[in-house]
């Protein structure tokens, strides 16, 4: 049965890679797209990675997948345009798939698998604790300190970001709060007689 399933993953996730590239309909590509991060959740499944199956569907799928799904939705793009624009690169496009075709056969080629990955394996997962749980054990307890060292760095840049990229201009209205708040209430609107025929 793991056999079926590990054939059945694998072919949707590369039929889902396929038709994301060659649909015609962006729409589609995003949804086989989402095909193709469920069918990889489900290899990580098969090989015990539970956490980073979950991983994925709820980043991936849930977050950046519906994100591509609105802009596509949302944006008007002229996309036979852009896909004349890419028929120009095209050759160009096949020359790299191919030097990569051909690395990855070298790669898989001198594949070896290490004597020693399964002893590291069960050394990383004690014997009764689930991947998972050792995995929070390594990041929580081992590793506390520099996972929240990452975290703070991350933050720090984020931070940083905005600042650098915030730019106040004098053409732009912006609201202050805090006149709003302090206003007078009596002085906030003030009634004008207009005569018939005459502006303000």
């Amino acid at each position: 049965m793991s056999v079926f399933a590990f054939y059945l993953f694998a072919l949707s996730t590369i039929a889902g890679g396929l038709f994301t590239v060659i649909s015609r309909n962006p729409v589609h590509s995003v949804l086989w797209l989402i095909l193709t991060f469920l069918s990889s959740a489900g290899l990580f499944v098969l090989l015990g990675a539970e956490f980073v199956a979950m991983l994925l569907v709820i980043v991936y799928v849930g977050a950046v997948a519906v994100l591509f799904l609105f802009v596509v939705m949302m944006l008007d793009v002229d996309f036979a345009e852009l896909k004349a624009e890419m028929a120009r690169y095209m050759p160009l496009a096949l020359l790299i798939a191919v030097v990569i075709l051909m690395q990855f056969a070298m790669a898989f080629g001198a594949w070896q698998s290490s004597e020693a990955a399964e002893g590291l394996v069960a050394q990383a997962t004690p014997e009764g604790v689930h991947n998972t749980k050792a995995l929070g054990l390594i990041l929580y307890d081992q590793y506390f300190l520099l996972f929240q060292l990452a975290g703070l760095i991350l933050l720090v840049a984020m931070i940083g970001a905005i600042v650098l990229t915030l730019r106040h201009r004098a053409d732009v209205k912006r609201q202050n709060v805090l006149a709003q708040m302090y206003r007078d209430p009596k002085t906030a609107m003030e009634l004008r007689d207009v005569k018939p025929g005459q502006g303000l």
